[in-house]
């Protein structure tokens, strides 16, 4: 079971970023949107295509800040 501890005089508000933010880092909010409504074929293409271009920049850009040796060999 997912949760998050709330320590003594932590105010709601926070307790409850800290469980969206950990939530969101998972990809379950994500998941739970996806699956709310019906998505076709096309839509499911499209979402796909979009979360590859997101990931492919994120490799390019730990890839591109490499030293120069490393990337020869």
């Amino acid at each position: 079971m997912r949760g998050i501890e709330i320590q003594k005089g932590e105010p709601v508000d926070r307790a409850l970023k800290r469980l969206k933010s950990m939530l969101d880092s998972e990809g379950i909010l994500e998941e739970m949107r996806r699956r709310r409504a019906f998505e076709t074929v096309t839509q499911r293409k499209q979402r796909k295509e979009r979360t590859a271009v997101k990931r492919h920049a994120i490799r390019w850009r730990f890839q591109r800040n490499k030293p120069a040796e490393e990337e020869g060999a």
